[in-house]
């Protein structure tokens, strides 16, 4: 029997506990933003907190205590919920009894149900591992590297089956995980050149890359495997994907001699944030690489789409293009842009042919590289993802706290120099090009100085996450014409989304409670920092005015969208063609407009 030991070190009763309670208040909390549930705010108990019932079938209730926050936010207080069920009440602690118990009320089907009690079962599995090995260990921003504070990061604040990893066993779990934190050599395929499409940006080829990337000891060694190595493409692939994918479903590839299997290369990486982006460890300056991994985690299957993957380095040279040529994002903002500089499609022979098979598919064999952040950042400078202003280490300290402390500015000041960092350049690619990226916690790095004040911004993932208006702009003429129809065009508040749901609900919302309760920042100044440096913008450059009343940030409300409710109620479990996207679901209130609003109006 393997793995007993990390079982009974990691799957204590007080951990599995706490862990439970956390995942349930947090249900509880995005269910009512997502107006999944919709309990009784029965009376006020001073400050914004309410108690708060919900009544179920059967006799079964929940009451709690929740404190109303901006954009239409209830977050539960921890330690306060109780399930009660007819005369008796405890403290209630699984989020499993808690979907059984909401799912007639919010309406789930049992198939959905049934695949969201193991979505939810692995998402608690790690979620006690994490807490398992950070119990009482502080984390120093002095002496945790960029790739492995990735390590530390504990899955998507807003969706609440963060970390389900369908596919993964519990060895790949422990090999494969971000937050173990182990790092691999990859192992490289030889894939023929006839079936394989490698393309990459300008001054950049295959040979180049490969010698860059494996040395040319390495590069010889893994050839001498092959008989024409002039007749193949060399690949990465992802240990999990080539026993678990590669081997059973392209057999007759390897059979053929179409794929051949070469070994390991020599340097040592380590699994991001996103399970799929390996850092290498030997070499920061090296490429960071993509693969894909066809597990279902969040809302997709993580593998890798062809043709995005074909045009990933197009869309770094415009985007970088736009930055070059813009004296404001070049010099002022200085923003960083790690490109996506190649990529490596292999379709499978079969499923390519088949009409209308599941995306999950077509995305199995290939792979992108993508800069370094290091290759970008000044010496002292020190990049860390947004993510990690929300991480809170095992000694109740928050990162956001850490990052303040030694920079010895107050929060508010520290805040107003993060949002002039993250802001502007993303305000000037939507308003100017009307173009963005998908700036939430994981894509946006925030540079900091050498005293750990932001500095800068650096945005990456352009292969998934850049989006244009189909309003036509004057601006957007510039953008080649093999991208047109790969990117997504956006109505105005649908590019807009990005930002304000992308970077707005999924990420500052959550800051914007560590700011008010760490460090006594009221969430109206908080977001009237935001909305001040907005304006700023908008004072620095009047003649955009009418893209400032098309793509309107500060509008009073915008349509929500609900990554939640999209698994639960609306897409489920389905396995169609093209990837789900998020739900739309009422309207929600702005905080960026109430921030400008007199208290009390």
């Amino acid at each position: 029997m393997e793995h007993v030991e990390q079982v009974r070190r990691n799957l204590r009763p007080e951990i599995w506990e706490r862990a439970g309670r956390r995942l349930l208040e947090k249900m509880i909390s995005e269910f009512i933003y997502e107006e999944i549930l919709h309990p009784e705010m029965m009376e006020e108990r001073g400050e914004g907190t309410f108690f708060c019932r919900l009544s179920l079938p059967g006799g079964i209730g929940y009451r709690f205590e929740a404190r109303k926050r901006l954009f239409d936010t209830w977050r539960v207080v921890p330690g306060s919920v109780v399930r009660t069920e007819g005369e008796a009440s405890s403290p209630a602690t699984d989020p499993l009894r808690f979907l059984l118990d909401i799912r007639e009320a919010a309406g789930l089907s049992p198939e959905t149900a049934a695949h969201l009690l193991n979505e939810y079962s692995r998402t608690l599995l790690a979620d006690a591992h994490i807490l398992a090995r950070k119990e009482g260990r502080a984390l120093d921003p002095e002496k945790v590297g960029y790739a492995e504070l990735e390590g530390e990061m504990e899955g998507h604040p807003w969706i609440t089956f963060n970390k389900g990893r369908i596919g993964f066993g519990y060895d790949d779990y422990l090999l494969h995980a971000p937050e173990m934190q182990r790092p691999l050599r990859l192992p490289w395929l030889a894939v023929s050149r006839e079936s394989s499409r490698f393309v990459a940006v300008s001054g950049l080829d295959h040979e180049a890359l490969l010698e860059a990337e494996l040395g040319e000891e390495a590069l010889r060694e893994l050839r001498e495997r092959l008989d024409d190595p002039e007749a193949y493409h060399l690949l990465p692939v992802h240990p999990w994907q080539w026993k678990n994918v590669v081997v059973p479903l392209f057999a007759g590839e390897l059979a053929s001699g179409r794929i051949v299997p070469l070994g390991e290369g020599p340097d040592l990486y380590l699994p991001q944030q996103s399970i799929r982006t390996f850092f290498n460890t030997t070499d920061p300056q090296k490429l960071t690489v993509k693969l894909p991994l066809s597990i279902l985690n969040t809302l997709v299957w993580r593998g890798l789409p062809g043709e995005r993957t074909e045009v990933a380095p197009r869309v770094t040279e415009w985007v970088r293009g736009l930055r070059d040529g813009d004296p404001f994002l070049r010099e002022e903002c200085r923003v960083i842009l790690p490109g996506e500089v190649a990529g490596l499609n292999y379709d499978h022979p079969y499923h390519a042919e088949l009409p209308g098979t599941p995306y999950q598919h077509l995305e199995m064999l290939g792979a992108i590289w993508r800069e370094s952040v290091f290759r970008h950042t000044a010496p002292g400078e020190r990049p860390v993802t947004l993510a990690a202003l929300l991480h809170v280490d095992g000694a109740g300290q928050p990162f956001f706290s850490s990052l303040l402390e030694r920079s010895g500015l107050g929060a508010e000041e520290w805040l107003e120099r993060f949002f002039g960092a993250v802001l502007p350049p993303l305000l000037h690619y939507l308003y100017r090009y009307g173009t963005v990226f998908s700036p939430h916690g994981e894509n946006t790095i925030l540079v900091l100085d050498e005293d750990f004040v932001p500095s800068r911004l650096a945005m990456k993932d352009f292969v998934d996450d850049v989006n244009v208006s189909e309003h036509p702009l004057p601006e957007l003429e510039s953008m080649p014409g093999e991208l047109r129809p790969v990117l997504l065009r956006e109505p105005p508040e649908g590019l807009c989304q990005f930002i304000w749901s992308g970077l707005f609900i999924c990420h500052l919302r959550y800051l914007s409670e560590i700011a008010e309760d760490h460090h006594g920042i009221p969430e109206r100044r908080f977001w009237g920092l935001a909305r001040e440096e907005i304006l700023r913008y908008q004072r620095r450059f009047p003649e955009l005015g009418e893209r400032f009343r098309l793509f309107d940030l500060l509008a009073p409300s915008f349509t929500r969208l609900c990554l939640n409710r999209n698994r639960l109620l609306d897409y489920g479990y389905a396995d169609d063609g093209e990837r789900p996207h998020a739900s739309a679901h009422g309207r929600v209130t702005n905080a960026l407009h109430e921030a400008g609003v007199p208290a009390g109006r």
